[in-house]
């Protein structure tokens, strides 16, 4: 594998679900099977501790048994992403050490949440992170649930850290996007991957180096198709794969309220019989009805 300070992200990295037991029990078994699945499929990486990981719902000491479990179950053959984000500095901190000593492959760092910062507080405050991090950062821009943006020109500022390889856009707004993919010109070892799955192949053109899609839980072999497709400029397999894409974001129009993205993931990895399909509080899981639709848009589009 790479060394972690050359750690260069291409294709698909799925932010992994983490597999329930019980409200503050890891599905260990279940993990193994989500882990064997994402991997067969060719992925480039798993991340863990990402929106679609439910972090914020997570104990710290879950958060760390899962970081623990994950690496040994990848067991080298994937870098291993995780996420450190947190309202306070030194929980960052003691998770991004808690990840290295394990063996992590690097950490991802959301702006800080509840309390927005400006963009010189956040330059200073990635700034400080870094110092103290030995692990490389790959930064995650997921304003609709922080509040608070990596304005272009911060990042700019921040692509003097070289600890800092890359970063991770939710934001959906493509024209960020290619204003993100433009820093490569200071900073040509950057990895700049989308996370809204329905636009890799936007996303990709404009010259991103893949995705952090949540439908790679479930069907890693469709994203990791698309993207080696749109590498290799074979029009036919892109336009086939990425109408299975669009067909598979139906599952995430099920239900009302905005957990549905994770209940919905979650749903469908428990119908192929990865794991349950256990949220972390507050949320519940689908009802029947609810798990019968996502069925049949798996059923629709071969997966079950």
């Amino acid at each position: 594998m790479m060394s972690k300070s050359r750690l260069s992200l291409r294709g698909i990295v799925p932010p992994l679900i983490t597999p329930l037991a019980d409200r503050d029990r890891l599905d260990r078994e279940g993990l193994a099977r989500l882990v064997e699945h994402v991997v067969e499929g060719g992925v480039s990486g798993v991340f863990i501790l990402g929106t679609t990981g439910e972090a914020p719902s997570l104990s710290y000491r879950l958060r760390r048994e899962l970081i623990q479990e994950t690496i040994r179950i990848v067991d080298e053959r994937v870098p291993v992403l995780v996420g450190i984000a947190d309202t306070a500095f030194v929980e960052s901190l003691a998770l991004a050490r808690f990840a290295a000593e394990r063996g992590a492959d690097a950490a991802v760092l959301t702006t800080p949440y509840y309390f927005p910062a400006g963009q010189t507080e956040l330059v200073s405050y990635v700034r400080k992170l870094v110092a103290e991090v030995s692990l490389p950062v790959v930064l995650y821009n997921m304003p609709q649930l922080t509040k608070v943006w990596f304005d272009i020109e911060s990042l700019r500022r921040l692509s003097d850290l070289d600890r800092v390889i890359g970063v991770k856009d939710s934001s959906g707004d493509m024209e960020y996007f290619a204003k993100l993919c433009e820093l490569k010109t200071q900073r040509s070892d950057w990895s700049i991957l989308v996370g809204p799955e329905a636009k890799l192949a936007e996303a990709q053109t404009l010259g991103g180096d893949g995705g952090v899609n949540g439908g790679a839980n479930v069907a890693p072999g469709l994203f990791v198709d698309c993207h080696r497709a749109l590498c290799e400029g074979d029009d036919a397999t892109v336009a086939d794969r990425q109408a299975k894409i669009l067909k598979f974001q139906q599952i995430y129009d099920i239900g009302k309220y905005a957990s549905r993205h994770i209940k919905a993931t979650k749903s469908a990895a428990s119908l192929l019989g990865i794991c349950s399909d256990l949220p972390a509080l507050p949320f519940n899981p689908f009802l029947q009805p609810e798990r019968e639709r996502v069925a049949e848009i798996l059923r629709d589009i071969g997966l079950l």
